[in-house]
């Protein structure tokens, strides 16, 4: 089954389970949870097989290519093709789906209101499964970006449609957002054509990669591109829609976008901006590592003033995506393959928070920090769940976490020693805000009104357990995910035209400068 279009069956099974999901009848509410379940579990067992077709030998190669003409008219081409990075970041995101769809079972209202609430919304999800995988094996930077539109659609409605209060505010200011950056990535994506070879196949990643541009022109379209990925990822200082999105969006949905959509700015920087751009990322690179060390101080700083727990985990994010960027721009293959790894941990550990802060806000009715105390006396299960997914987000050695913040920061110190060593202020702040939000959730006097809240139920062990299952598998035995992700690291190194530096501290006075 080599010549089998993996990814294309990728992208078009969840959006034949939305379909069967909008074409159910009314009252159909047990059933759209079978059935969105069923597709999302059969994308899992897809992915699996996918697996089996990809040589992780050759992971810096795309493989699973599949190239068909789409406009040929304006060089636009259904071009799909993963790396290790990219089928990392699917399989990531695909294992999330099915726990986001049995998160969201009793999530969306009781059984006694209207029952199109919950099949609308778990066909959403779909839609958007099938977006996400589509938009990490996009191999035509057209279809990447109409993709990186698109996805917009269904994440807008189930903030607007399915969040809390101030849902539409957040889902308005979200939009806004990302469309501005958009709107500038195109006149990127449009100059970069023009300069490029033209023709039917214009727009493929491979064709592009070398074009001599003008220096200047250079700067502006990657200027462009950049923009627009700093804002999803999201970076300081154009994070701002972020924490406002989070704090109104159902847990499932912030758990998606956090977990898996902002992936796409830092993957976005890491497989278009250095390849296509090697020379003005390497001139923008001091400015953006910069930027990325205030973004770690300045979300955990964040973070620890935060009232409302999902605002706390939003901030949180801000300061893990700094981490991520700065391993993408300190340019070593040790500092990258680290990033492109905590892309996968940082998914799993903060979806697992999300999905967490979920079960406790539906229990109580109430997201913010006050309202909670001495839990762990009540809730003892839901209570040490939440400490090892919290000790998974400040990167305790034995998890995830630890493994690739530990690449990030030995591999930027290498070339950068000044900001790997203010960039590990950010783990110390981790620690604080983890250990203050447990110890003001669950330690202490057990307030009255929350002595008879219940315990996990089977179904939240189900949708929590398999996330800590695999935070303490790849803590424990990271090699076969970082042989994913280290060749497309070397690669990426390779393609910006300087010398790779190994994290040691007598090479890297000396041979971390630019050849």
């Amino acid at each position: 089954m080599s010549n089998f279009p993996w990814l294309t069956a990728l992208v078009v099974l969840p959006l034949v389970g939305a379909a069967a999901l909008w074409l159910l009848p009314a009252g159909a509410r047990s059933r759209s949870r079978t059935v969105a379940l069923g597709f999302a579990l059969a994308e899992v067992l897809l992915v699996v097989a996918a697996f089996t077709a990809f040589d992780t030998a050759d992971a810096a190669t795309h493989q699973l290519l599949e190239t068909a003409p789409w406009i040929p008219a304006l060089g636009v081409s259904w071009a799909l093709g993963v790396d290790g990075v990219g089928l990392a970041l699917i399989a990531m995101s695909v294992v999330l789906v099915p726990l986001v769809v049995l998160a969201a079972w009793r999530e969306q209202g009781s059984t006694d209101e209207p029952t199109d609430r919950l099949r609308h919304y778990l066909a959403l999800v779909l839609l958007l499964e099938a977006f996400i995988v589509l938009v990490f094996a996009a191999r035509d930077v057209f279809l990447f970006y109409v993709v990186f539109e698109a996805m917009l659609i269904p994440v807008y409605f189930m903030i607007g449609a399915f969040g809390g209060a101030q849902r539409r505010y957040a889902a308005v200011k979200f939009l806004l957002y990302s469309l501005a950056g958009g709107l500038i990535m195109l006149v990127g994506v449009i100059a970069l054509y023009l300069q490029g070879p033209g023709g039917p196949e214009g727009f493929l990643i491979e064709n592009l990669v070398g074009v001599e541009l003008d220096p200047t022109t250079e700067k502006w379209i990657f200027l462009s591109f950049f923009l627009a990925f700093a804002i999803k990822a999201p970076m300081f200082p154009v994070h701002t829609w972020l924490p406002d999105a989070a704090q109104q969006a159902p847990a499932g949905t912030s758990t998606l976008l956090v977990g898996v959509l902002d992936k796409v700015g830092t993957f976005g920087m890491l497989t278009l901006c250095l390849p296509l751009f090697p020379e003005a990322s390497r001139w923008a690179a001091p400015v953006i590592i910069v930027l990325a060390v205030v973004s770690i101080l300045y979300g955990a700083l964040l973070a620890i003033g935060q009232k409302d727990m999902m605002r706390l985990v939003a901030y949180t994010s801000v300061s893990h995506f700094g981490f991520m960027v700065l391993g993408i721009f300190a340019f070593t293959s040790t500092s990258i393959a680290g990033s492109s790894f905590y892309m996968v941990n940082h998914g799993l550990s903060t979806g697992a928070l999300f999905l967490l802060v979920g079960f406790l806000a539906a229990r109580r009715g109430s997201q913010q920090i006050v309202d909670f105390g001495g839990l762990q006396k009540v809730v003892p299960v839901l209570a040490g769940l939440f400490l090892v997914v919290g000790l998974s987000a400040l990167s305790l050695p034995g998890l995830s976490t630890f493994v690739s913040e530990f690449l990030v920061i030995v591999g930027t110190f290498a070339r950068h020693p000044a900001a790997a060593i203010v960039a590990t202020l950010g783990v110390v702040l981790a620690a604080v805000y983890v250990l203050w939000l447990y110890q003001r959730v669950f330690t202490g006097p057990v307030r009255p009104e929350l002595a008879g809240m219940s315990d996990v139920w089977a179904r939240e062990r189900w949708v929590i357990g398999p996330l800590v299952a695999l935070m303490l598998v790849l803590g424990f035995v990271p090699g076969p995910a970082l042989d994913l992700v280290r060749p497309p690291a070397q690669e990426s190194v390779s393609q910006l035209g300087i010398d790779d530096v190994a994290p040691t501290t007598t090479t890297a006075g000396t041979e971390g400068s630019d050849q």
